[in-house]
């Protein structure tokens, strides 16, 4: 008699893809710091990558038109949060060093535990607490240890902050999971575009400063990027539609170590003991999150 095999669910494939998703995120450093390099100083160089985003997704516009106009205010209000969220990461990867940009982004899964549990109505099961517990100490060996003791600068400020705006618009997300997608990335990269072009306008020459190269000799550069970040989108939103904030927020954390690693390996920043340790402690955390919580509604325990 042959078994039957189990039944991968949504929920299982959301969050293989949100790892997936996170790792990748965990290099996004690498374009913008070569953009940074060919004169696209701060905000420059997520406009120049959410530019050519949204031209790409633009045919979404044409084929959903009616319900995105049906959920313009849903889709607004997701795609200002959560692109401002990543628009603000990004200007911090420049601003400064690449581990603590990530590492600051990622006090997130405190916020979004604390959001579902006060918001949706979670349970905090034991498993979630041990998890929050190995990722506040992994973040600890990190930061405590890592031998930068300089006072937090504008980079790591809007690193803070884009954790806290990602944790709230992964909220909304997961409350408006009835919009498509498709719909969701092409209002995220809106939002991230139109919040970058603000900064530019608005902020001092630290962040809107350029000097303006050739644009064909980066477009290729430019292209690429966009191409990657497309897949990256969907692989970070569409689990974020079906997936608590606490457990995308843990989920993500695999941005943690490739970001620290490949930071390590080919910025120039430091990886030693303290790093490992803190790597492994929050891997550790998104696997107690995946393996051992089961959230329940309040009401339900009753």
């Amino acid at each position: 008699m042959n078994t039957p095999s189990p039944v991968t669910t949504p929920q299982t494939l959301a969050s293989a893809g949100l790892v997936i998703g996170g790792a990748a995120w965990g290099v996004f450093w690498i374009p913008i710091r070569m953009l940074e390099a060919q004169g696209y100083v701060g905000a420059w160089s997520g406009f120049v990558i959410y530019l050519p985003c949204v031209l790409l997704l633009t045919p979404i516009v044409l084929l959903h038109a009616g319900r995105m106009r049906a959920n313009w205010r849903t889709l607004a209000r997701c795609g200002l949060i959560t692109g401002c969220a990543f628009s603000l990461y990004g200007i911090s990867l420049i601003l400064t060093d690449v581990i603590r940009s990530v590492l600051l982004f990622y006090l997130t899964p405190l916020w979004s535990t604390a959001l579902g549990y006060f918001l949706l109505g979670e349970r905090i099961s034991p498993a979630r607490i041990f998890a929050l517990i190995l990722a506040a100490a992994g973040l600890i060996a990190i930061v405590g240890f890592s031998g930068s003791t300089a006072a937090i600068n504008l980079g790591d400020a809007m690193a803070l902050v884009s954790g806290l705006l990602w944790a709230i618009g992964s909220l909304f997300l997961f409350n408006a999971r009835d919009i498509s997608v498709p719909e969701q990335v092409f209002s995220f990269t809106g939002g991230a575009l139109i919040v970058t072009g603000v900064f530019l306008i608005i902020a001092g020459p630290g962040l809107s400063e350029i000097t303006l190269p050739s644009v064909t000799q980066n477009l290729s550069l430019i292209g690429l990027t966009a191409l990657l970040v497309l897949p990256m989108l969907f692989l970070t939103l569409w689990p974020a539609t079906l997936l608590s904030p606490g457990r995308v927020g843990l989920l993500l954390m695999s941005e943690v170590v490739v970001g620290v690693i490949t930071a390590a390996l080919w910025s120039g920043e430091p990886f030693g003991m303290s790093e490992a340790i803190g790597s492994v402690l929050i891997v550790s955390a998104g696997l107690v999150e995946v393996l051992g919580n089961r959230p329940t509604p309040k009401a339900s325990q009753a």
